[in-house]
């Protein structure tokens, strides 16, 4: 018990995450110098293996939309039929319960446990800050010239 806490604390054991569905943590996509090669290894995961799931799941229509007044449809209809024909029986057709995510958990984890101990330091505390734009700099959209106004 007490070696697995001494591996935990210098970071020799392997990282978990809650139970539940895979997130990224509220601080994503920030990349502290000392975690670069984890952030490396989640984001190569990311751009493959999860965006390919996703995609998968978008052409079955299995994915969710972030707005509530969208439908979902499958962009192919001819794996939409598949995947409702044939979806329990085959492992490597999506379903609707998966998460894109669960394919980079362990890097997920990792780069989790380096953040949580890097942006405790104070030179990475500028990273945690937010940025606010002021208001002359926001896009206003095209601008509209009055009818009076010569």
């Amino acid at each position: 018990m007490v070696w697995s806490t001494i591996k935990s604390a210098l970071g020799m054991a392997e990282p978990t995450l809650p139970d539940g569905p895979t997130r990224l943590p509220p601080y994503f996509p920030v990349q502290p110098p000392a975690c670069a090669k984890h952030s490396e290894k989640l984001f190569a995961c990311l751009a493959n293996e999860a965006t390919q799931k996703a995609r998968d799941m978008e052409r079955a229509g299995l994915h969710t939309s972030y707005f509530e007044d969208v439908t979902v449809q499958p962009v192919d209809a001819v794996a939409a039929e598949t995947v409702a024909r044939e979806g329990e029986d085959r492992a490597d057709l999506p379903k609707a319960t998966d998460n894109p995510l669960d394919e980079c958990r362990t890097f997920v984890a990792y780069y989790q446990r380096c953040c949580d101990r890097e942006l405790k330091k104070k030179k990475n505390w500028i990273l945690n800050e937010h940025v606010r734009v002021q208001e002359e700099y926001r896009y206003k959209g095209p601008v509209k010239e009055e009818a009076g106004a010569k």
